[in-house]
């Protein structure tokens, strides 16, 4: 098990790792719209917090060697239903044609106030 740890995502704010390889998997720690440059949490439209937090997703995909297009699963928490169509809106435009296996996980009420945290398995190969 090794690591993956990058500038380019948020610095974790508990006891987690970013990402950890095994074999030849990635598995990349719930990403919040976090601006890894300054810390700010970008708390704007749910659009622009899923744009932020796939970002995220895909930095530590890239640190760790690989791209969006090995993203294998994805796992999506909302604080609303009712908010899962302009979510899959950005997130369709963000894969294009690749399309992960994924989770839609309605959850309420999200820490600090974010409405969607998004994590993802990925493959190195």
């Amino acid at each position: 098990m090794k690591p993956v740890v990058t500038e380019a995502a948020p610095t974790p704010a508990g006891h987690y790792s970013q990402g950890v390889v095994h074999g030849d998997l990635l598995f990349v720690s719930g990403q919040l719209a976090i601006d890894p440059a300054t810390g700010e949490k970008k708390l704007g439209s749910i659009e622009e917090q899923t744009r932020r937090a796939l970002e995220n997703v895909e930095a530590i995909v890239r640190a760790a060697g690989s791209d969006r297009r090995k993203v294998l699963k994805t796992t999506i928490y909302v604080s609303d239903v009712e908010l899962w169509g302009r979510v899959n809106v950005v997130y369709a435009e963000f894969f294009g044609d690749h399309r992960p296996a994924r989770a839609v996980i309605p959850c309420g009420k999200l820490h600090h106030g974010f409405l969607v945290e998004i994590e993802a398995i990925a493959t190195l190969s």
